[in-house]
């Protein structure tokens, strides 16, 4: 599973614009649930009792929401970059300005966490992050994303 499968375009927010973790969740959870075509409610629920299992702040001001809902039919990828970073109760207490969320299937088993996997992998990369903060652009944002699976594959 590459990252161009759970990313389309449409799916880059280039400068979210949240004051706080809760706003943040808010406005990916709007934007996620048109790409998904789901609840827009729904996803935020979702995606708020997530965190109240624990911080999806992973470190090194990355966040990585996640969730199943039962209406999602595909898994479903949004990034987000914020100009300003957000306090998000991260795991190492630096506050987030790089987002990817994730929606799946219910059903999604195993490729969900596939999915995690390689989302985690592409922003434990020091080199991407640093190229994705210092971009403003959504178009460019969405091909640093994507191209990394190209530049290993070759």
């Amino acid at each position: 599973m590459e990252i161009h499968d759970l990313l389309s375009p449409e799916g880059v927010i280039a400068n979210l614009k949240a004051a706080g973790k809760k706003q943040a969740l808010q406005e990916l959870a709007a934007k996620a649930a048109k790409l998904a075509g789901v609840n827009e409610r729904i996803v935020f629920d979702t995606l708020l009792e997530r965190e109240r299992l624990g911080s999806t702040g992973v470190g090194h001001g990355i966040a990585i929401p996640h969730g199943k809902l039962r209406d999602v039919r595909r898994m479903t990828g949004l990034f987000a970059r914020a100009p300003a970073p957000i306090a998000f109760d991260a795991i190492d207490d630096v506050p987030v300005d790089l987002f990817f969320v994730l929606l799946a299937p219910e059903t999604a088993g195993a490729d969900h966490l596939k999915a995690l996997a390689r989302v985690s992998r592409l922003l434990r990369d020091r080199v991407m992050c640093e190229k994705l903060r210092a971009t403003d652009s959504a178009d460019a944002l969405y091909a640093l994303l994507t191209e990394t699976a190209a530049s290993h594959a070759a």
